[in-house]
């Protein structure tokens, strides 16, 4: 397969404290050049300080606990007595196209915004964790990651305003109760006898403003490019790659694309992969830099799409779905 060349975006500059306007003005250019085109581009010199080593460490360490412990941390889809419902642990769905098993964070300051009485999803909750015990550190680490993602996607929203031809401010209220989402992705290996899948993740776009990813060296991820082909887009050590989701496509007014892209199974090899999407609050008011078109407010657009996602689904429709928390494997408990 026939890889993508996708544009290498050095965001050096805005690490530098006296930033010029120049080196905006290029940054802002170079990013909507990429969402206009591919849809998709590398991040370089991102302002983080955990390592990808660091990163992927965290999400390991995290599926490599006790069984019963990730259990404990199910949303309620898949564990009925447990109250979380948007936040926390789902299992791989074994013999679907999305084989995968995640862990999902939030913002760690408690909202003030509460549930809305109908709405079965609470997008405001707070976050769970495993203990402190057996998972030493992870808690800590994992927010310092999600609060540098998010001071991350509110400065590249300031370049994309500036693409747009705006202010640099023109999408600040999209930060206020932001509820982004930090998600721990394992790929499980797929072996022998087992069926082979081509496929762990299935062609999609990103429903909401912008995802930051890590990819792992094993690469997989593939988009589907202008002219119609499926073509891969590997690893680039120390990078992040980033697009749109369709609710951004919208609010360009059509300049931006969200573009396809799936996750290709490695025979044999486990996956690792750590989304961040970012989310505006539940309330915001999301509009065309155009000022036309409809009017969507955050949490009922995400709530429609989440209808399609299978670890949001009634689990009373889907036979099969529950954990069977008897089931477990004392060994691994």
């Amino acid at each position: 397969m026939a890889e993508l060349s996708l544009p290498v975006i050095d965001l050096a500059p805005l690490s530098n404290p006296h930033e010029d306007h120049a080196s905006i003005e290029q940054l802002a250019t170079q990013l909507g050049r990429a969402f206009e085109g591919e849809g998709f581009a590398y991040l370089i010199n991102t302002p983080l300080s955990l390592t990808h080593e660091q990163v992927f460490g965290l999400a390991s360490n995290f599926f490599q606990l006790p069984e019963a412990e990730k259990v404990r941390l199910a949303k309620k889809t898949f564990r009925k007595e447990n109250n979380n419902t948007y936040r926390g642990f789902f299992p791989a769905q074994v013999g679907s196209d999305n084989l995968k098993e995640g862990f999902e964070i939030g913002p760690h300051e408690p909202s003030t915004i509460p549930k809305a009485r109908e709405a079965r999803i609470d997008l405001t909750e707070a976050n769970v964790w495993p203990s402190e015990s057996i998972a030493s550190g992870f808690q800590r680490a994992s927010e310092k990651l999600y609060d540098e993602l998010q001071d991350l996607s509110s400065r590249l929203l300031s370049l994309l305003a500036v693409a747009s031809g705006k202010d640099q401010s023109f999408f600040h209220h999209y930060l206020s109760d932001s509820i982004s989402t930090l998600r721990f992705l394992h790929y499980p290996a797929i072996c022998p006898p087992a069926p082979q899948q081509d496929l762990c993740c299935t062609p999609h776009t990103d429903s909401g403003i912008l995802t930051l990813l890590h990819q792992d060296a094993t690469g997989g991820l593939e988009v589907l490019s202008p002219d119609g082909r499926w073509v891969a887009a590997p690893y680039v050590p120390g990078s992040l790659v980033v697009n749109i989701g369709d609710l951004m496509a919208k609010v360009s007014g059509g300049r931006f694309i969200a573009t396809y892209h799936r996750v290709r199974s490695s025979p044999g090899v486990e996956r690792y992969s750590v989304p961040f999407f970012f989310e505006p609050g539940v309330d915001c008011m999301v509009r065309s830099v155009d000022g036309d078109g409809e009017v969507a407010v955050y949490g009922e657009h995400v709530l429609t799409k989440m209808k399609g996602w299978v670890e949001f689904q009634d689990t009373e429709k889907i036979p099969g779905i529950v954990i069977d928390v008897e089931a477990i494997d004392p060994e691994k408990a």
